[in-house]
């Protein structure tokens, strides 16, 4: 074997080794752990953490996904990527189904991926910045930093996964470190990409951190922000509104207004490719026979409701509300949902509604009524199913109840102590610090609810066998408090009100006709003024918008309008309605060509053709007038002034913006009189009659420090965005979607 042949395979041996050594190493370090996590876990912790072609395009553009430094980026070589990132999630689900919103989310974090590696991470290597093993252990393991936590929490509950959670919700550190320990396969490959992404991170703060500690702010900058915040000034000043004069009276020619483009073509830059739509929108609402129709379902539901027993409720209650919701909560007076008062009172059993609740026609039925205690202490002993250290079943639920039951008999026996079968026998590891008590609580707390009932319902003294997700529990009531009130147990039914399929039918029919007789801008717009119809616009549209404002899964409208003309129409059905759209403008990256910009063109030219007219005027009319009050006098302009304004100010009163003004103001001496200046509102003059300044304190240590911070905020993020910007990065992943 050749030289180089070796060589590249002991780089490639060394890369291998450097992508394990971390996990290895806290392996190493972990110690004793405890914890229950179930490989059902990663289908959850995968998906929070990815949060993050068409025939219409030529060959060539459907070879690559986008560019960055020039350099383009393969749109089979992404896709490979792609499909090793859903392949992890295919079998953590166990399904081939993956969602669009999951691809999206996959296809953005692999596209950052690329950034990071040819646009920042180049950065780091100039400047010799390094993140070591021991950082990322710490950060990951030791002591997890708020990144990791999000990572390992549902996105629909806000908490954390109950395999890794602790008794209040927070993340235990000892069941993650447990996960950590034992991860084999695709989750050992999500520790990595936890691993990578935290390191990311600390090279990213590293990088920032050296940016602002580069700032240094001097003692004349210092200076000059205390005057602009501090010092005072006073000016008397005329000025010639452009709005005195109305646009339409300015006869402006086609000559004029392509000459001010082309001395203002740099106001008209664009530095991302982005469309423009006009739409009017055909809501896909129930009608009045789709309410009648689930308001007399509804009356059947809560009839049988009221048949049903307490044990029956779950299982009708899953097959009669909005997508098998089951939904049973605890309640008291203060949040009590229930709109008729008598339910305080009535007997268990009871059935409330239907009710017309806006989206939903909801049913309730009172289970039970309850005393509880307003807070309680308690402590507990798990008895879990699964080994805490090898994450496999340990036991059969049924075997944990006989051994909870079991200890509880010696525990009222006196044969044994509570507090040596916490340490020595319970699976909960954040417990056994504590003596198995995790102090007072009360019904808000993120405890399960039979861990709550325990202690809630319960009194001192008492000892019993609950059973939560995690097992059997041996629960002692410590105390209670001495207040107590009634717990109502409240189950619920939700029946949406939807249109029915012949009611979207008919809407869509109608906004299928609409755009079949009006399939051009011109026509369009005729149609919407002569039918009255509110116009909707949407703009800015970037090429990989999903979702548009009001407009959920606008995907393929997104997709359509990167392929049509100016004032092509089509009709979309989204997910609440059915849209005509139209589109209204296209703007690409660089200088915009004039008749795309024209609207706004016009306006400026407008105004700087008044501009120099009152320019003109000033000059003919008070050309040698230095006094302001001859040049009100001769212009016929009120005399205005501004007092008491710090010279950071940039508002004038009764104008509002205008920073030419206050930038001519604290430009000028006390005394001195400006000559005609085109400002933000109109032509000008000024005269400064004031400046009240404040004594400069010796040390500016203060002002040094605010602004030292407000350089190293925008550090932060404007140094990135500036290096993307030099990348000339094209974003086109879309289209492989």
């Amino acid at each position: 074997m050749s030289k180089e042949k070796n060589t590249q395979l002991d780089a490639e041996s060394n890369k291998k080794k450097d992508n394990v050594s971390i996990l290895e190493k806290i392996r190493r370090r972990t110690g004793l752990l405890v914890g229950i996590v179930g490989l059902a876990l990663l289908i959850f912790i995968l998906e929070s953490l990815l949060g993050s072609g068409s025939s219409i395009f030529g060959e060539n553009e459907l070879a690559t996904v986008g560019s960055i430094n020039g350099k383009k980026i393969d749109r089979n070589e992404f896709l490979t990527k792609r499909d090793n990132q859903l392949n992890i999630i295919r079998q953590q689900k166990q399904t081939n189904d993956i969602d669009d919103a999951t691809i999206s989310q996959v296809n953005d974090y692999i596209w950052q991926q690329y950034v990071s590696e040819m646009v920042i991470k180049p950065q780091y290597d100039k400047v010799g910045i390094s993140v070591g093993e021991d950082e990322i252990y710490e950060r990951v393991v030791a002591h997890p930093v708020p990144s990791v936590a999000q990572r390992l929490t549902d996105q629909k509950t806000g908490k954390v996964y109950d395999q890794l959670a602790a008794p209040d919700g927070s993340l235990d550190p000892a069941k993650f470190r447990q996960f950590v320990q034992n991860a084999t396969g695709d989750q050992e490959m999500f520790i990595k990409q936890l691993e990578d992404d935290i390191k990311n991170m600390r090279y990213a703060e590293k990088y920032a951190s050296l940016i602002r500690k580069g700032l240094y702010t001097t003692s004349i900058e210092a200076k000059e922000s205390f005057k602009t915040q501090n010092n005072k000034i006073n000016f008397s000043y005329v000025i010639k509104k452009f709005d005195s004069v109305n646009d339409s009276t300015v006869k402006i020619t086609d000559e004029e207004i392509e000459k001010f483009y082309s001395n203002n073509s740099y106001l008209f830059v664009n530095n991302e490719t982005s469309r423009k739509i006009e739409y009017v929108s055909f809501d896909v609402l129930p009608s009045e026979a789709d309410v009648e129709a689930i308001a007399k379902d509804a009356q059947r539901t809560a009839d049988d409701f009221k048949m049903k027993s307490i044990k029956e409720d779950s299982s009708f209650i899953g097959q009669e509300s909005e997508n098998g919701l089951v939904n049973i909560q605890d309640m008291n007076k203060k949040n009590m949902i229930v709109r008729d008062s008598t339910i305080f009172t009535a007997a268990p059993g009871s059935v409330f509604g239907p009710y017309n609740e806006g989206a939903y026609f909801k049913i309730y039925k009172l289970q039970a009524v309850n005393s509880v205690a307003d807070s309680a202490r308690v402590r507990h002993i798990l008895i879990g199913t699964n080994d805490p250290q090898t994450q496999q079943p340990k036991r059969s639920l049924a075997q944990a109840k006989t051994t909870a039951d079991s200890l509880l008999t010696l525990i009222k026996a006196k044969k044994v102590v509570f507090d040596t079968l916490v340490k020595t026998v319970s699976d909960d590891g954040g417990s056994k610090t504590n003596g198995g008590d995790y102090g007072w609580f009360d019904e808000n707390k993120g405890f399960v609810q039979p861990f709550k009932d325990a202690g809630l319902m319960g009194s001192k003294g008492n000892i019993t066998v609950v059973q939560t997700q995690f097992g059997y529990h041996i629960i002692e009531v410590l105390d209670v408090s001495k207040t107590r009130h009634n717990s109502y147990k409240v189950a619920q039914i939700f029946k949406l009100i939807s249109p029915s399929d012949e009611t979207n039918q008919a809407i869509y029919a109608a906004a299928s006709q609409f755009a079949g007789e009006n399939n051009t801008g011109e026509l369009f717009d005729k149609a919407v003024d002569a039918k009255k119809l509110t116009k909707r616009i949407a703009d800015n549209i970037k090429e990989g918008d999903r979702q548009l404002p009001a407009l959920d899964g606008a995907k393929e409208l997104v997709r359509w309008v990167y392929s049509a003309n100016k004032g092509d129409v089509n009709i979309f059905s989204l997910t609440d309605k059915h849209v005509v759209a139209k589109v209204a403008g296209i703007k690409n990256k660089g200088t915009l060509p004039l008749v795309d910009v024209l609207d706004e063109v016009k306006p400026l030219a407008i105004k700087d053709k008044k501009a120099q007219s009152f320019l003109a005027e000033f000059s003919s009319k008070a050309g040698n007038a230095k006094a302001i009050e001859d040049i009100s006098s001769k212009l016929g302009l009120e005399i205005k002034t501004q007092e008491n304004s710090i010279l950071s100010n940039r508002n004038v009163d009764g104008i509002g913006f205008d920073d030419i003004m206050m930038g001519t103001a604290v430009g000028l001496k006390s005394g001195t009189t400006s000559k005609a200046t085109i400002g933000n509102n109109g032509v000008f003059v000024l005269k400064v009659t004031k400046l009240e300044e404040s004594k400069i304190p010796e040390d500016l240590k203060m002002q040094k420090m605010q602004l030292d911070q407000a350089n190293g905020g925008r550090a932060d993020y404007e140094v990135f965005n500036a290096l993307k910007e030099m990348a000339n990065i094209e974003d086109h992943k879309s289209r492989i979607d």
